[in-house]
Parts: C-alpha cells; sequence; structure tokens
C-alpha cells in the first residue's frame, strides 16, 4: 500500500483510488476536499499516469499552488511541476496565447480588468450619446458579463427575444449596440476581459475542431475543484475537454453553491449524474473543521432546501458549546454586544483577535461592529478595500507595461500618453481617437506614420525604444526602464506630500513583486518565462480575496460571507439574521433564490470551528428611515435544543474601562503591542510629529552615486545626514540601506532616484 493512502478516511480512500471514468466527490464542508484531490493526482501519477496528462482546474491561484506543492511532497519528486494545475481563466489564457493568431488576435493580447473594461463601456456610451445616467459602467458591464458567461454573443443577444424584452423594460434599448461595439472594440485592440477568457476558449473549441482534437488527446484525466461554482461556458467547455475519454473527477458541494450572481448554476453539480453514465458518487461526510454542535446547526438549517445532495455531516470532535442566538433592540447594540462578547472570550478563554470573524450579508453592515471595536480598543481589519494594483500610480505603470507589449491596446494607450504631463492635451487626442475610428484604424497606427505633432512623435518614439528591450530583456530590466525613462517614477518621487509619498511607494513595490518575479523559479514545468509578457498575464489573473486571505495579523476580521468562503475561524459572529437582510428581500419569493441564501447561511455557521453566535437586531436603520425587523426564518430552523439564548437591550453598555492588569478594557497602546502593523504605524507617526525637519547643508548638491561604497557618510534633502549600511543589486539598478540615526532609521533607497550628497 502506498504510505500516502495511510492517512485517508474509508471515503476519502475510495474517491482516491477510482481511477477511470467519470466521479463526482460530494465534498461536506471542513471535510478534507484539497487533501483528496491532490492525494487522487499522486495516485493517479503513482498509477502510471503522465503529469502532461493531466488537467485540475481550481477557482484562485493559491488553491492551484497549494495543490500542486502538495502533490510534489506527496510524490518527493518534481513531477508534479509538469502538470497543467491552474484557475479556469490562467489555464485558459495559457491556451489562448497559443491560439491566439488563428483567431486573429496577437499572441501578446491585453487582459482587461473590470475597471479597463468599464472605461471602454464608458466612452462608447459617450460616443453614442446615451444617457450615462442610464447607461452605468458597472450595469452595462455586468450585463455583458452575464451574456457571456451564459455563452450568449453580441448577434445572440440582439436575437433573444427575452433579452430585448428585459432592457426594453429597463428602457436600455440601446443594450445591443453597445454589446457589439464593446465586442468589436476589445478585438480592435487586441484585447480579453475575463469573461472573453471563458467565452473565447469555448470559440475555440467549437470553431476550431484541430484545437480541441489536440486538448482532448493531450488531457486524459481532468479534475476540477469547486464544480458548484462553475458557469454555463465552464460546464460546456469542461465537457467538451473531457468528451473523449470521460475521465472526469467533479469536487464540490452543492449547499456551499452561493454565487449566482456571477453567473454560477447550482445544477451543474446536481445534474452530473445525468451527464454521464456509470458515475462513481462518493460523499465526504466527516468533517475535520467544527465541533458536533455546530455541525447539528449546519445540517438541520440546510435539510430545508428542496434542491440538493443529501448529506449529513458528523465529527469526531468534541461535541462543543451551543451556538449563542442573541437579539437586540438596535444594530448599534449588535454591536456592542459583539465587541464585547470578544472581549469576554478573550478574558476566559485566552483567544487572540484573529481567532475571531465578524460576518455579514452585505458590506453595509460593518459601520456598527466598527465603531465599537474601536471603542473597546480592538483592532481589526475590513476586508474588501481597494488592491494594490487597482491603485492609480500602479495602474498608470501598468499601462505603460501594456502598451509596450501591445500597441494596439487603446484604452491604455489614452491613459498614459500624457502621463505625466508632457503637453498632449485632450483636445488633440480627441481629434485622433475620432479619426482613428472612422478609418478603422488603431490610434497608434495613426499616430506611428505622423501627426505633426512633435510632443506626439516623441511619444512614440520612446514607446518604440522600450520594445526594442522586450526580445532581450527580462520583466524587470523592461519595466525599470520604463519607469525611468518616461518619467513616471521621477515625478512621483518628487512628490513630497505624505500622499505622494504613499504613491512613490506603491511604485517601489510594483517594482520589487516585478523583481521577485524574474527572480523566482518557474514551477510552470514547460517553460521559465520571466518576459514582462508573462509577468502581466500573472498579475492580471490575481484576485482581490486572495490577497487578502493570506493575511495572518492579529486583528478581528470583518467581512461579508461571500468573501469567507474557504476560510475558517475558531469563533464566528452571524450577524443581522433578520428577515428582508437575511434572507434577503429580493430572494423571499424566489424559491431558487431563497434556498441560495440559506446555503449562504450555512457556509457562515460552517467556517466556525469552536464558538458560534448569531445575532440579530429589533430594528436597524436602512436607506435613512428606522426599521423594525423580524428575526430571520433561519434561525426558527434551527432547533431550539441547540441554542443558548440571550436578549441584550438599549441600556446595554460596554465594560467600564480599567487599568488593573487582566482588564476587559485594554489601552490602545496594549492593543497595538499586539499588533505589529499598527504599532508600527503608530510609531511612525509619533516620530513624525517629534522629529524636527531638516534643513539642507548650504553646500548641497546631489553627487554621482557610481562607486559609492558601505560606510560612506552621507546627507539626504528630507532625511538627513546618514551612513550607508549595505548596497544590493546590479550597477543599474543599486538599493542602498542607509541608517538616518532617531530621527528616520533605516531607509531603502534606490540610488538612481536619490537625491544625496556625499559627506565623507
Amino acid at each position: 500500500m502506498f504510505s500516502y493512502l495511510e492517512g485517508l478516511n474509508e471515503q476519502q480512500r475510495v474517491a482516491v483510488e477510482h481511477i477511470d471514468g467519470p466521479l463526482m466527490i460530494v465534498a461536506g464542508a471542513g471535510s478534507g476536499k484539497t487533501k483528496v484531490l491532490t492525494t487522487r493526482i499522486a495516485h493517479l501519477m503513482n498509477n502510471g499516469v503522465d503529469a502532461f496528462n493531466i488537467l485540475a482546474l481550481t477557482f484562485t491561484n493559491k488553491a492551484a499552488a497549494e495543490m500542486k506543492e502538495r502533490v510534489e511532497k506527496t510524490l518527493g519528486n518534481t513531477d508534479a511541476r509538469n502538470l497543467y494545475i491552474g484557475t479556469f481563466h490562467s489555464v485558459f489564457a495559457r491556451m489562448l496565447r497559443r491560439e491566439a493568431p488563428r483567431m486573429g488576435y496577437p499572441a501578446n493580447f491585453t487582459i482587461y480588468d473590470t475597471d479597463d473594461a468599464k472605461g471602454i463601456i464608458k466612452d462608447i456610451v459617450k460616443e453614442m450619446n446615451l444617457d450615462d445616467k442610464q447607461y452605468k459602467p458597472a450595469y452595462v458591464y455586468n450585463r455583458i458579463s452575464a451574456a457571456k458567461n451564459g455563452l450568449i454573443g453580441p448577434a445572440d443577444y440582439r436575437q433573444n427575444m427575452e433579452i430585448q424584452q428585459e432592457d426594453a423594460r429597463s428602457n436600455r434599448i440601446a443594450m445591443s449596440d453597445i454589446y457589439d461595439t464593446y465586442a468589436r472594440r476589445c478585438f480592435k485592440n487586441g484585447a480579453m476581459d475575463f469573461d472573453d477568457l471563458l467565452f473565447k476558449m469555448h470559440d475555440l473549441l467549437t470553431q476550431h475542431p484541430e484545437a480541441l482534437a489536440s486538448y482532448q488527446h493531450r488531457f486524459h484525466y481532468i479534475l476540477i475543484d469547486e464544480y458548484q461554482d462553475t458557469n454555463t461556458a465552464q460546464y460546456s467547455i469542461i465537457k467538451m475537454l473531457g468528451a473523449r475519454r470521460e475521465n472526469i473527477c467533479v469536487v464540490g458541494d452543492d449547499a456551499q453553491s452561493i454565487y449566482s450572481f456571477r453567473g454560477a448554476t447550482v445544477q451543474n453539480i446536481l445534474q452530473f449524474q445525468d451527464d454521464y453514465d456509470h458515475v462513481k458518487v462518493v460523499k465526504l461526510e466527516q468533517n475535520y473543521r467544527s465541533t458536533q454542535s455546530i455541525l447539528n446547526v449546519a445540517n438541520n438549517v440546510i435539510s430545508n432546501n428542496q434542491n440538493q445532495i443529501p448529506k449529513e455531516l458528523w465529527t469526531s470532535n468534541k461535541e462543543g458549546e451551543k451556538i449563542i442566538l442573541a437579539r437586540t433592540m438596535t444594530d448599534n447594540d449588535e454591536g456592542r454586544f459583539v465587541a464585547d462578547a470578544i472581549k469576554e472570550q478573550q478574558m476566559r478563554n485566552h483567544y487572540a483577535n484573529k481567532d475571531f470573524a465578524i460576518l455579514y450579508r452585505t458590506n453595509a453592515q460593518s459601520r456598527s461592529f466598527e465603531e465599537s471595536l474601536r471603542r473597546m480598543n480592538i483592532p481589526y481589519k475590513l476586508y474588501g478595500g481597494v488592491s494594490f494594483y487597482q491603485r492609480k500610480e500602479v495602474k498608470d505603470y501598468l499601462a505603460y507595461l501594456r502598451l509596450v507589449m501591445n500597441t494596439r491596446d487603446e484604452e491604455n494607450l489614452k491613459r498614459i500618453i500624457n502621463v505625466p504631463a508632457r503637453g498632449i492635451g485632450k483636445t488633440s487626442l480627441d481629434r485622433i481617437v475620432v479619426t482613428a475610428h472612422e478609418q478603422d484604424k488603431t490610434i497608434w497606427e495613426l499616430m506611428e506614420h505622423g501627426t505633426g505633432s512633435s510632443k506626439m512623435d516623441a511619444f512614440v518614439m520612446m514607446i518604440k525604444s522600450f520594445q526594442t528591450l522586450l526580445q532581450t530583456k527580462n520583466a524587470y530590466d523592461v519595466a525599470f526602464a520604463i519607469g525611468k525613462h518616461s518619467g513616471l517614477v521621477q515625478e512621483l518621487y518628487n512628490d513630497k506630500t505624505v500622499e505622494g509619498l504613499a504613491r512613490y511607494e506603491n511604485v517601489q513595490e510594483l517594482l520589487n513583486s516585478i523583481k521577485e518575479f524574474t527572480e523566482t523559479p518557474d514551477e510552470e514545468g514547460e517553460l521559465l518565462d520571466k518576459s514582462l509578457g508573462s509577468y502581466l498575464q500573472q498579475i492580471s489573473l490575481q484576485t482581490d480575496t486572495e490577497n487578502n486571505k493570506g493575511e495572518d495579523v492579529d486583528v478581528v476580521k470583518l467581512m461579508t460571507i461571500h468573501s469567507a468562503k474557504g476560510l475558517e475561524f475558531p469563533c464566528v459572529f452571524s450577524v443581522g439574521l433578520e428577515e428582508t437582510l437575511f434572507p434577503s428581500s429580493m430572494s423571499l419569493y424566489d424559491r431558487a433564490g431563497l434556498e441560495e441564501e440559506r446555503r449562504l447561511f450555512y457556509v457562515a455557521i460552517t467556517r466556525a470551528k469552536e464558538r458560534l453566535w448569531v445575532t440579530y437586531a429589533n430594528s436597524r436603520y436602512r436607506f435613512g428611515s428606522l426599521v423594525q425587523n423580524e428575526e430571520s426564518r433561519f434561525i426558527q430552523e434551527i432547533p431550539t435544543a441547540y441554542i443558548d439564548r440571550t436578549f441584550t437591550g438599549a441600556s446595554h453598555k460596554a465594560p467600564a474601562a480599567s487599568n488593573k492588569s487582566g482588564s476587559t478594557a485594554s489601552t490602545l497602546h496594549q492593543n497595538f503591542d499586539k499588533v505589529p502593523s499598527l504599532k508600527k504605524l503608530a510609531d511612525k507617526l509619533a516620530q513624525a510629529a517629534n522629529k524636527p525637519e531638516h534643513t539642507p547643508s548650504a553646500n548641497f548638491t546631489a553627487d554621482e552615486l557610481t562607486d559609492v561604497t558601505t560606510g560612506a557618510k552621507v546627507e539626504h534633502q528630507k532625511f538627513g545626514f546618514g551612513t550607508i549600511l549595505t548596497l544590493e543589486g546590479g550597477s543599474n539598478n543599486r538599493i542602498a540601506s542607509i541608517d538616518f540615526g532617531e530621527g528616520h532609521g533605516v531607509k531603502k533607497i534606490m540610488l538612481n532616484y536619490a537625491k544625496l550628497r556625499i559627506v565623507s
């Protein structure tokens, strides 16, 4: 027997050892599905299946990386690097780049993110003289996205009577024209949006039989994680790829299908047995995460859904505490109750801040909890902020990189043609845009042949000079040259405001990430590709949730239940369990919608490992009015035997502050000591408030730093006098660590952009 089979329970082992034919693994929450999936891949390879013939599709890059790492560790060799593992979007992007020429796209086609796509739509609405309030970019984008995920192209959209009637009822009869223009604009720009990575992959397989046959021949075994989250396009692509051998293994839990608003359909997993003959079904019902008390609640709630695959979660863990059901007078009382409960648990059971999660139905609910946590000096993190890659200065830099890769990309060209300012006015650019559309040419084509503007000609020459680096330089070298010679980094460096320094640090962090990319060994198994194009594809496919979920900071986490899927916490507060809020008012009269809301509550319950609170308020402000609430029907579905009830009235108060050891009210300083990131910020602000501003020496002149060495004494215009501790990087991108003493501490400074005077 293979050693890796020893740690599996009976059902897990059945799923792993099944080799040929369709297999559905119904994996209940916390049942070890990732372990089963990775062990199954290792078992296939140990039974002679070539890694190159295995395709595994996931929904996050993190899950894909974890699977590959686990398989490699299980096998004890590097064969796992040859596996085709990745998200639907990243895997299909790789295939589409290979097949792009036959579809009329450049191999280095741009991948537009949501903001890019909305920007194009905004321009189209303006060009068509439509009301931008009626045709809001976000609405139009979501409408087009839903169509693509349903495999409805512009022509089908125009001919579909049901869709046309919906647009007519909402007084948006120009939607067909916008969709058609948007699709043609993206194609002309040599670009695909996220939804196109599925839509165009489907087109490739249906319109080019030779491509379909090639991939069917290559992939002998296909495994799909989180199958309950697949949409129509993903379902159809999987069916085509697996049609030759039908060695398809899907892993998922219909009870955790909560993304219909993204186009996911629970029917894909519910009907899997109807799609193939002789399907092997394995149910993973042993839970390794939660107490039996929590699972009892989850089982009883989800049993009220009619459309489901029956299962009963159980665990060998302890019985655990009953869940606490708390009713409060107002939403502010609800926030205070949660903050008090956290403090109480920290005192009684020694939980850390990071052991708690507050999960709500909508982001708008966070206010009362934030206020109460701040009042109690409990550090927290609100998930759902602006992604690093969505910040303006980062997007500007990336726009340069994308334009250098693909000059057909008009949206990025328009974004940075005058960033930093080079005297190219909006009127001049608009004139070229109109001419380009009239002649059905790209803006670049017109600019390349001369516009009569010396400033535009200089811009074209600059971009072409950057393009000469693509064949011989890696992503970092190209990006560094672009940042330096475009003037973008220098402009940010010259802005000495607090906001300006933050923006400068952001572009430095972007360069750091590119440097890390070029120096990290590639595990794709096919080619060590550190080109700019490879880097841009990687960061285009990153998600906000992945950036957030990986953090391990000692703070209470606040997030929507949708954001919490896939996570687990020792203590969970599922809040706002009121009719019209959870379940949402939009789902009350629709069985499918109501059952998805119930699945959402099931997901919230099963995030908890040890303790669970369910709370609701008698009244809360909504849309400016105080609304009286009924408790959620989901609460009524929990047997009273599993509940400890509590009520907190309007007189509920937070514990009084105390300076005694073990007090329920820690000082702000004590909380900062527990949270490095907050303490660092506090120390930085304190230093900034107390230190005197450095006045440069009268003879200050920036020196050439080519030959500077460690130990040298230098002067900086702002930070004062310091000593160079270390130097790193090549001759073109040296970074110095300089100790500026108590006032500013050690700073890392790129010497190419530094203004330093050598003192000795």
